[in-house]
């Protein structure tokens, strides 16, 4: 039988502490309370399908810190993205190997895959070669934590499909750039669309110090602490739509900075937003660490 008709899955032995299946989301539905959701970091979700020769927006796993343990029910290729992890693959007969990272590996039938926790950054991709094809739910594989949209958390003896194969092969067996996550990023942002709610150095203090991401972070927002933001007007807003990067205040003045299952509005002032790509950067920022903004050059 070709590669294109024998059945493939995933069987997940272990999830670690969090693991979802992403896609690129669903955009453009926020006016009916649908948020977009998707891949935490965009970027090393759609290179680890560029890899595979998969559409960049192929379904994958999103794994937080590492833990994942899946067996191969049939021949696969696969990637590792994201944050770098050790990681093994077991086979049949108990014989095990490392893999590289952004490289494209192979995972024979029978075969184990053991994912370590990542040395930095806070979550890896495993894309395999069609991608996994779990129901759509509005044209999109993803979870979104925050709604309770898209396939449910894969737990233990879950099996997760593998799609047929893109026609094209993959050009490439290693991406040659590692990804570099600093100890404390630096994300740009833009002003507004509500900076005028607070007094006029507020932006100055949001970059002047660092902020640390709180334990109270996840898919949908990281909660930072650090200097207060003041406000200029009391009262609250209406809601508003929200963009993944935004940066909502509440009455503390301690921001929170919204990733991929923001809710679609929100009724705190939004100071800056984050630029896009550095929301990906932002991603793969854990509790504990601290992030620094600067102001976008005009």
């Amino acid at each position: 039988m070709g590669e294109r008709t024998v059945r493939r899955w995933l069987e997940i032995l272990a999830t670690g502490p969090m693991a979802t299946v992403q896609d690129l989301g669903r955009p453009g539905l926020g006016d009916l309370g649908v948020g977009r959701s998707g891949a935490a970091d965009r970027s090393a979700l759609c290179l680890a399908n560029r890899l595979l020769a998969n559409p960049e927006g192929a379904a994958a796993l999103e794994v937080t810190l590492g833990g994942l343990q899946v067996r191969a029910h049939g021949d696969l290729l696969f990637t590792l993205t994201g944050a770098p992890c050790p990681a093994t693959v077991t086979d049949s007969a108990g014989w095990a190997r490392g893999v590289g990272h952004q490289a494209v590996e192979r995972l024979p039938d029978g075969a184990t895959l053991r994912l370590g926790v990542p040395r930095r950054g806070l979550r890896t991709y495993l894309a395999v070669r069609g991608g996994l094809e779990v129901p759509q739910v509005l044209g999109s594989r993803a979870t979104d934590i925050m709604a309770g949209m898209g396939p449910g958390r894969p737990a233990r003896g879950s099996a997760l499909p593998v799609g047929p194969p893109p026609e094209g092969f993959p050009l490439l067996d290693l991406a040659p750039v590692t990804p570099l996550y600093a100890e404390e990023p630096v994300l740009t942002i833009l002003p507004g669309p509500r900076d005028d709610w607070f007094v006029p150095e507020a932006l100055k203090v949001l970059c002047a110090e660092p902020y640390e991401v709180t334990v109270d972070s996840n898919r949908v927002g990281m909660r930072l602490r650090g200097p207060r933001l003041s406000r200029a007007r009391e009262g609250e807003l209406p809601p508003e739509g929200m963009v993944p990067g935004a940066l909502q205040v509440p009455p503390s003045g301690q921001p929170t900075l919204f990733l991929a299952d923001h809710p679609v509005t929100g009724g705190y002032p939004v100071i800056a937003v984050v630029r896009a790509a550095d929301v990906d950067r932002a991603a793969q920022t854990r509790p504990g660490q601290r992030v620094r903004f600067r102001l976008a050059r005009p």
